[in-house]
């Protein structure tokens, strides 16, 4: 069999980049086929005077006479030029795309396509001296003003306010007076949970509504020391005595 279809040729395919796989080659004479693997080789039956067509898409195709040289040695190395695709001359024009989005921009005269243009991007009628903070709101950080404080005035400019707020020393003030309050009001939180509702309601009398009014009362005492040293009883003390004059007071008011 090996006689009547030539010798067996051992081959690989080659360009200036390096192999080329998937290369068809064809036996012109025999009508035998195949292609280069994954490294580049072929092995095809040939006879001398047979001729190798060796074709790639991206190559130029090449055919080789095969000779007494190569039927002696066995082996052939096919090198392939790559191939130049050169495209027809053709015109690109604006108005002839293809596609939907081009057919219905094609579809819309050009001055009315100017006109929306013109009706989108028109910013004659914005005054930029006027800053949104909404665009950035990282622009220096700055909170709403809420009018809540009763007979307060309106129509103040609520960023300058703001501004001078956050820079002066009156906002420091307000913000450690916040805080006072805070510390106040955890610390009668504790009291009411040690010393219980029945000591300031039932046994003073204390307004459930003023209890917190009553330890402000209190507050010069210094309690928060007082209850710092665990002197408990001194508290209790403090509250039973004060509770007396306080409760006149308020029963005046």
């Amino acid at each position: 069999m090996s006689q009547n279809n030539g010798t067996l040729i051992s081959s690989r395919v080659l360009d200036s980049l390096g192999i080329v796989k998937n290369a068809n080659i064809i036996n012109l004479n025999t009508n035998q086929g195949t292609f280069s693997s994954d490294s580049g080789k072929f092995e095809i039956y040939a006879s001398k005077g047979d001729t190798l067509r060796v074709s790639s898409i991206q190559h130029i195709t090449q055919k080789i006479k095969i000779t007494k040289e190569i039927i002696a040695h066995k082996a052939l190395i096919v090198v392939l030029k790559p191939n130049t695709y050169v495209l027809d001359e053709f015109e690109l024009k604006r108005h002839n795309l293809v596609g939907k989005l081009a057919v219905d921009v094609k579809n819309i005269p050009t001055d009315e396509k100017f006109a929306l243009l013109k009706s989108n991007m028109d910013f004659s009628n914005v005054d930029f001296s006027i800053k949104d903070h909404r665009i950035d709101a990282n622009d220096i950080a700055k909170s709403k003003v809420v009018n809540t404080v009763a007979n307060s005035y309106s129509g103040i400019d609520a960023a300058g306010l703001i501004g001078g707020l956050f820079s002066s020393k009156k906002f420091e003030k307000s913000r450690l007076l916040d805080e006072k309050l805070d510390r106040k009001k955890a610390f009668g939180n504790k009291i009411l949970l040690e010393l219980g509702e029945d000591f300031f309601f039932e046994k003073l009398k204390i307004p459930k509504e003023k209890y917190y009014h009553f330890l402000d009362y209190c507050d010069y005492l210094d309690l928060d020391k007082i209850y710092n040293e665990n002197k408990v009883l001194k508290l209790i003390e403090i509250f039973q005595k004060e509770s007396i004059p306080y409760l006149e007071i308020i029963k005046e008011e």
